[in-house]
């Protein structure tokens, strides 16, 4: 959800009319809806400002709070940034109240205060701000598009009926090389979006103090989850040299008769992932389905000729620069903005 919702161009879910609320507050132009409740500190009381709601009948939803400015010292654009300043933030943690929950309300919220400069000086903050969030927005559907045109291309140039059919078991063999003292090599986590750190995606260490005989993965490595695989925890190391993830993965090297980003992206098109679910088993419970490594082995694709397998693969690679690119500019504006959060909103 953005800082402002601009109605003339954001769009709201509606309620239907046997779920409307007895009593309610109409939205006014600037009015703000400040979430009371959240498992993360940092999101209680996450604020977003309505603009350009005239004529429209907005009502704050659930587990809101509804604030307006009724002395009129404050333009509309300037509120949601202010209330999303970290200096803000730092009053809601200290009044925030719950273990796993955490909520405020309406008497112990109005303790809480921003700075409020001239109109002048709100204008020129909002329409720096404003600005820089145009840019974000315009920067993830950059980043959409070219997230949209890699999967068309790999469920498309993957998808060929060239070439010979090759089984898994030809395209990758299982390492079996297992650490011999503890934190040999970083731990890592494979997930359905990706590899990453294990102390970076979770901001902390989740694996057990021992980690000894954990599987080594190597750079251009397969690691899989054999728990409901065709969900698509399958990825490709494309970015540490040498790292250890749980027992319960399974690590695989490509064979140098492969194209390694051909067979990482061919892996997990649509059609490999629904393959997956046959060579599935029923596990403990009904949502969990246990891959069976033997039948997982026989799986085949038809594949091209190596050169061919070459031109796919640097074809995609490519985009992906873009798109990593693209992404390293995304991350630049919103560390400006929570930069300018934090220096305009003392």
């Amino acid at each position: 959800m953005p800082t402002i919702v601009d109605l003339d161009h954001d769009k709201l879910p509606f309620i239907k009319a046997e779920n409307t609320p007895r009593f309610y507050t109409l939205c006014n132009n600037g009015d703000i809806a400040f979430a009371d409740a959240s498992e993360d500190t940092n999101d209680v009381a996450k604020a977003v400002e309505f603009k350009h709601c005239y004529n429209k009948k907005i009502v704050c939803g659930l587990h809101t709070i509804h604030g307006r400015d009724n002395n009129d010292s404050t333009i509309v654009g300037y509120k949601g940034y202010a209330f999303a300043s970290s200096a803000f933030h730092k009053q809601v943690r200290r009044i925030a109240q719950g273990t796993k929950i955490y909520s405020i309300n309406t008497k112990n919220f109005s303790e809480l205060f921003i700075g409020v400069p001239s109109k002048l000086e709100q204008e020129k903050i909002s329409t720096l701000l404003i600005a820089i969030d145009t840019r974000i927005a315009t920067q993830n559907k950059i980043i959409e598009k070219l997230q949209s045109l890699i999967k068309g291309l790999c469920e498309q140039l993957l998808n060929t009926n060239r070439g010979n059919m090759v089984t898994i078991s030809e395209i990758l063999s299982e390492r079996s090389e297992k650490t011999t003292y503890n934190n040999q090599h970083e731990v890592l986590s494979s997930t359905v979006k990706g590899i990453y750190s294990q102390r970076d995606y979770f901001s902390k260490d989740i694996a057990s103090e021992n980690n000894v005989g954990y599987k080594i993965i190597h750079l251009n490595d397969i690691v899989l989850s054999p728990q409901n695989l065709w969900m698509g925890n399958i990825n490709y190391n494309d970015k540490f040299e040498k790292g250890i993830v749980s027992p319960s993965y399974k690590v695989y090297a490509i064979s140098n008769s492969f194209d390694n980003i051909y067979i990482a992206y061919l892996l997990k098109t649509h059609r490999a992932l629904y393959t997956y679910m046959f060579a599935s088993e029923q596990g403990a419970s009904i949502v969990r389905r246990n891959l069976n490594i033997e039948l997982f082995s026989q799986l085949n694709f038809r594949i091209p000729s190596l050169h061919e397998q070459i031109k796919i693969g640097n074809m995609i690679l490519s985009i992906k620069r873009k798109l990593e690119n693209e992404l390293l500019q995304l991350n630049n504006l919103r560390l400006q903005k929570d930069y300018l959060l934090q220096q305009m909103f003392i």
